[in-house]
């Protein structure tokens, strides 16, 4: 039985991955503290916007920028 902070590390919507700089990957990953996005062959750079070393791999879906390209802002 798990106790409490515990959980399934199989279901990976539990929680975010984080990368740090050098970490080998490949895709589209954003900088955990400003954002900025990079897409990478090999291996994670250290950010160019702020120098932060964690990066989030970002979703994927096919229609996620036709889809932002389309939806007005909420105001």
């Amino acid at each position: 039985m798990a106790t409490t902070g515990e959980g399934s590390r199989g279901d990976s919507q539990d929680f975010v991955v984080f990368l740090s700089t050098g970490d080998r990957a490949k895709g589209e990953y954003h900088c955990s503290e400003c954002g900025y996005g990079v897409t990478v062959y090999s291996e994670l750079p250290r950010c160019p916007m702020c120098g932060g070393a964690g990066w989030e791999q970002s979703t994927w879906s096919p229609f996620s920028r036709e889809r932002e390209a389309v939806t007005p802002p909420l105001m």
